[in-house]
Parts: structure tokens; sequence; C-alpha cells
């Protein structure tokens, strides 16, 4: 079975990707900057700073993988912001870095991406649309997916939405959170004048899997096929949980002095990844149902 060198392996999406594919039998190699729970089998866990280039060198050389799906990143709009070196050296130079040793190697390169590469005026995006982010976490991703999209091996891209899941080593999602927040009483303020398809994590790790077995290269957009804003997620997660609503409060951009903004209007036209994934993403009710099924026991 092929080798899958996975970075960000202790972040959210890289948690199932690494579980996935471990059970589908591929012999994967997971990566990050810290400890982890993820050994055993076929998984084998390799410390790994993408941004230091004598940790990326002996990882491909020790492991030669001949897939490298490359989930690891600055990913925090604010912080990105405050720290611009911190995130360019991160999302640019790390990518940077993994692509110059893919190439020896001729490892299939799968590069994790986000709405936030769209300025938000029009939602609904397609692959080939017009790149322009509002915020620099969304420039470092544009960067790094020309960066992409110039390798001389083949590659594929994934941008993904606003994803959501049960978590797995205590990584929290929107959902996962409002719950917490609820369960202890706390009240929240959530964001109604942004509009997103939110992505159930399982479906997004299924794309990605299917990009492998089909062999398929290029830009895909993967996310959920309902429109919901972060407010009206949080609501739904009250009720299904049968938690108090009147604790949420719905506000808008502009009543907050945030460092980065957030395009306003994102979603994705999902129809290539249908057409040529055979995707099928699950209903945001549906999601939401498997997400928090847990809090009702």
């Amino acid at each position: 079975m092929q080798k899958i060198l996975v970075t960000g392996a202790n972040g959210f999406i890289g948690s199932y990707l690494i579980h996935h594919l471990h059970r589908l039998g591929f012999h994967v190699i997971a990566s990050g900057r810290g400890i982890t729970s993820h050994t055993g089998g076929a998984i084998i866990y390799e410390v790994l700073d993408f941004t230091k280039e004598e940790q990326v060198k002996s990882v491909f050389k020790q492991h030669e993988p001949a897939i490298v799906i490359h989930a690891g990143a600055m990913s925090k709009p604010d912080d990105c912001h405050l720290n611009k070196s911190q995130a360019y050296l991160i999302n640019v130079e790390g990518t940077k870095l993994l692509l110059k040793y893919a190439v020896l190697y001729n490892s299939k390169f799968i590069f994790l991406s986000t709405d936030f590469v769209f300025d938000g005026r029009s939602g609904n995006y397609k692959e080939d649309d017009e790149r322009a982010a509002v915020n620099y976490y969304g420039e470092t991703k544009i960067i790094s997916e020309d960066l992409v999209m110039n390798y001389e091996g083949p590659w594929s891209i994934v941008r993904t939405v606003l994803v959501y899941g049960i978590p797995i080593l205590a990584r929290q999602n929107l959902l996962t959170m409002v719950a917490d927040h609820l369960l202890q009483g706390k009240s929240l303020k959530i964001f109604g004048d942004q509009v997103r398809t939110p992505t159930f994590v399982e479906d997004l790790v299924a794309a990605i899997i299917e990009i492998i077995k089909k062999n398929k290269q290029g830009i895909f957009h993967v996310s959920g096929k309902d429109v919901r804003t972060p407010y009206q997620m949080a609501m739904e997660t009250a009720a299904f949980l049968e938690l108090d609503q009147s604790l949420i409060t719905e506000v808008e951009e502009s009543d907050f002095d945030q460092p980065a903004r957030r395009p306003l209007k994102t979603g994705f036209d999902i129809s290539k990844a249908i057409r040529e994934l055979d995707y099928e993403p699950t209903s945001f009710d549906e999601g939401l149902k498997k997400t928090l099924e847990k809090y009702k026991k």
C-alpha cells in the first residue's frame, strides 16, 4: 500500500485523515510539531516542523512518501494578521519546503486550502473563480496555492468551508464549542452576517481519499450543500440539545474590532466534486446530529 505523509496530524482534519487512511490499509506517516497519541499499527508518527529544512529532508529520506497531504497551517485569521512573519513562514515557506522535497521523490501533493481565498462578495464559488482574500491568512493560502499549481509533480488543491464534526484529541469546532458553552450556562455572541456552506469533516476526508483512489488532479471545492450562518448553526445546536437559545446573541462583524476581516459570503459550488469524486455531502441536519449525539447521552 502507498506511503502517505500527513502534516498537521494533531489538528482536527489531520486527525480524521490519518485514522481513515489507516483503516483503509495505507501506510500512514503522521506528522506534527508536538507529541501525539497517533501511534500503533501502520501509523508512524514523526515530530516535524515543516519550516525546518533538515527535519523535512530527514522525513522524506526515511519514508519516501508516494503522497503528501499538507493539512498543517497557521489557520486563525487574527493570529495570522498579528503575526504576519510567522504566518508567512508556516503557510508559505513551509509549503515551499515540502514541495521542494516532494518533487525529489515524485510524491503526489495534496494541499488543503480554504474559502478564505475569496473576497466573500458573491458566494457559491467555483474552482476557477477569481481569488481575492480580505485577510492575511487568505493571502498566504493564495500564495501557497500558486506554489502548488506550479509543482512539477502531480498535485491537487482541496478547498473547504467551516469544517465541523466530533472532535478527536479534544479539538473543538463551532458546534461543540457552542454546546459546551450552553451546557455551562455561558452566553455567546455569534456572527449572523457571514454565510457559509458548512462541511462535515468525514465528508471532507472521504473526498480526499477519493482523490487518492481515482488519482485525480487539479482544484476541488469540497463542502456541504446547505447554506448556514454561524448564528443559525449555533441556534440549531441549542434546539437539538434542548438548551437555552436566549444565551446566544446574533452579532455582525461591524460590532467587533477584530484584527482580521472575514469574507461575508462564501460557500461553494460542489458540482465538480459530485461529478468527478462521486461526492455525496451529508446534510447539515444529519451532520449536526452525528456531531452532537454524545451530548444527549
